[in-house]
């Protein structure tokens, strides 16, 4: 995985400045970061730009455990199910009750050829195409062979059981799928277009970026938008898994698929259709099921062997023992067929990747979207969390707190030299001192140039404006001295190569941050740190006042980098480092960690491409919420392998001593699929601590 990570790293090329992707961590506070990477990431390289089809099939047994099924597929099931149940109970009757057997046999077979049908079809079908160890070539073979030693009822509840496990399985697989649509669809198809002050109802994919739309009280939003009228409170649970409402004023941006509460509202559409954060997030999920976690795998490659191996072991005991004057060979045969219904893998095919399923589900529904199994099962085995600062753990909102002006420059005086240097900037740190400065007039303002992680110069009708940290002053040759204190982030000001003073700002922890590390630390996280471009002084208090074990200021990204690799060091064989940022400046360092968590999917478009993991209601308690529901995961996984190979293997024995009949082969089989599916649902239910 780090291998992939650096490719994709490398392969990064710079892009212009969008503001809506501008990191929080400014200069930390001043890290403009303009000329930013822009990350392909990742990993995607198992990805050819497709969608491809669910590989759960290739398992090995030739069964297709996508498990779709149309409603008139499954009635048909249905029906087969009861009428061949019916003629079994119906030719057992007529053998035991008339004193010649040809009706019940009649029946019987008209049982057997109901339900065994497709099945044989299958089999000769997947043969055909080069795959001989199916499991419908198993389960023909083990019914056939009782019909062809005599046991036709035999036969006939081979085929019924394994057609109603398949159709439980079925049932089981699909409700899990569909319980994960519903939770994401989260896109409405139709838009009230705004034109002349009317609206229109339209194809929500036929609106332009531009176009003012119009959303109703009960309807969902349609596309991504400016608020330009009215107020309400937004439902954003299927986006964020934030059960309370979020206050909506004009100004504000609105994401697709949240739902209007109350008011209505008129939006300015800022992304089209298939840009909006609504159709990233359906895109991410439904190929998540592609990224198959290392026990997938392992399950994939292992069932390939085990298959054709059983087949064998089953020939052996055929023939083996008769030949050896052991058994009679109707015993063996009976033993070896019992052999072939037991030893489908299915039950270790569906459940295991069925878990990872579940447990995207799961996290989806807590407001945290894993691109995958494989970043899932990465993430339980957490050992070193590693936190950006600004956004992540603290609000990202600055106030302007204190002017430190220089001798002979007033307060005000600052204050408008410093919106002036960063009028040309959406970072949230220039968006607090153009707030607190009011009204300036920024049109003589020219020739801005940032440089990343330090500051921003400008050129106005007052001179040559330096703003940004004090070592990119000291650099232009300007002496500074150290006006921060406290927690406050220091923006120092020059004019003409003349110092006028320092704007302190603060940014407040988030108010769960601290409970954010406590439950990490409960759930045995080793080491949680925190990676920040601002001062040392600055992270080492908000890391004392969170509880962080260590906090490492004055970084800027390549630092980070640095600091990261310091970090892996100190994991253990199976551990791993997780980064939790928020912004596009925070992408190499996403790349680099073994799982790169995005944190507030809704206010930053590239977090959803970058990261594996994006945590939507902005909260860093769920990146332990997350690791919570990846252990268990994992867990239920393991426990389903285990289960399922120690149960098979105690049958087998079983069946090769003699001891287990060919009906009760094949019931384990189903039975111990049915089980680790119910266990598999286990994920969904109990409350994260």
């Amino acid at each position: 995985m780090e291998e992939e990570k650096k490719t994709a790293m490398d392969s990064g090329h710079i892009h212009e400045h969008d503001e809506r992707c501008h990191h929080h961590e400014h200069h930390e506070h001043h890290e403009h970061h303009h000329a930013h990477e822009h990350h392909e990431h990742h990993h995607h390289g198992d990805s050819c730009g497709h969608h491809h089809h669910h590989e759960e099939g290739c398992c090995g047994c030739g069964h297709d455990h996508n498990h779709e099924q149309d409603p008139a597929e499954a009635r048909k099931e249905l029906l087969i199910l009861a009428a061949g149940a019916a003629l079994l109970c119906l030719g057992l009757g007529l053998r035991a009750l008339l004193p010649s057997p040809l009706a019940g046999t009649v029946v019987l077979t008209a049982a057997f050829i109901l339900v065994a049908f497709d099945i044989v079809v299958q089999a000769v079908k997947n043969i055909l195409r080069g795959d001989i160890f199916g499991e419908s070539f198993l389960m023909t073979v083990a019914g056939t062979g009782a019909a062809c030693i005599g046991e036709i009822p035999e036969g006939v509840l081979v085929f019924l059981l394994y057609r109603l496990g398949e159709y439980l399985q079925t049932k089981a697989v699909s409700s899990s799928r569909k319980s994960i649509s519903a939770l994401l669809d989260v896109r409405p198809d139709h838009a009230n277009l705004l034109e002349n002050g009317k609206a229109r109802e339209v194809q929500a994919e036929e609106v332009e970026v531009g176009q003012t739309i119009l959303v109703r009280a009960g309807e969902k939003v349609p596309l991504d938008g400016v608020v330009l009228s009215g107020s309400s409170q937004l439902d954003t649970a299927a986006l964020t898994g934030e059960s309370m409402p979020r206050e909506i004023v004009p100004g504000q941006q609105v994401m697709a698929g949240c739902i209007n509460l109350s008011g209505a509202l008129e939006l300015r559409v800022e992304k089209s259709f298939g840009e909006s954060t609504a159709s990233k997030i359906l895109e991410m999920v439904e190929n998540a099921s592609e990224k198959k976690s290392a026990s997938e795998k392992f399950i994939t490659r292992f069932a390939r062997v085990y298959t054709p191996v059983v087949c064998l072991a089953a020939a052996l005991v055929a023939f083996l023992p008769p030949l050896a004057g052991m058994m009679p060979w109707s015993q063996s045969v009976y033993s070896a067929l019992c052999f072939l219904a037991i030893s489908c893998p299915c039950a270790l095919v569906i459940s295991v990747p069925l878990s990872f399923f579940a447990g995207i589900g799961r996290a989806s529904r807590e407001g945290i979207l894993v691109k995958g199994g494989n970043y899932l099962e990465t993430l339980s085995n957490a050992e070193i969390v590693a936190f950006d600062k600004t956004g992540t753990l603290t609000e990202g909102r600055f106030t302007v707190s204190e002017c430190v002006p220089d001798d002979g420059v007033s307060k005000e005086q600052l204050l408008s030299l410093a919106a002036l240097a960063e009028s040309r900037s959406t970072h949230p740190i220039a968006q607090s001192i153009l707030a607190a400065a009011g009204t300036v007039d920024t049109e003589t303002v020219s020739d801005a140039q940032e440089s990343a992680g330090h500051g921003v110069a400008v050129t106005a009708a007052c001179g040559h404006i330096i703003a940004g940290k004090r070592q990119y002053l000291a650099e232009n040759g300007i002496d500074v001295p150290e006006a921060g204190t406290g927690i406050a982030t220091a923006v120092y000001v020059a004019l003409n190569g003349a110092y006028q003073g320092a704007v302190l700002l603060r940014d407040a922890p988030k108010p769960d941050a601290a409970k954010a590390i406590s439950a990490l630390k409960a759930l045995g996280v080793r080491q949680t740190v925190m990676l920040s471009g601002d001062s040392q002084q600055v992270a080492e208090e908000i890391g004392r006042e969170l509880g962080l074990d260590a906090a490492v200021g004055q970084l800027l990204p390549e630092d980070k980098l640095n600091e990261l690799e310091r970090l892996r060091r100190q994991l253990s064989e199976k551990g791993k480092i997780l980064y939790a940022g928020d912004g596009i400046n925070d992408t190499p360092v996403l790349a680099a960690a073994d799982i790169g968590i995005a944190m507030g999917g809704l206010g930053a478009d590239a977090a959803i491409e970058t990261a594996d993991v994006v945590i939507m209601g902005d909260e860093p308690k769920m990146v332990a919420a997350g690791i919570q529901i990846a252990r268990r995961t994992s867990r239920i996984a393991s426990e389903n392998i285990v289960f399922s190979i120690a149960v098979k293997i105690l049958v087998m024995l079983l069946s090769v001593m003699g001891l287990v009949e060919l009906w009760a082969a094949v019931f384990a089989d189903v039975g111990v699929c049915m089980i680790c599916i119910l266990n598999t649902l286990r994920i969904n239910r109990g409350a994260l601590r």
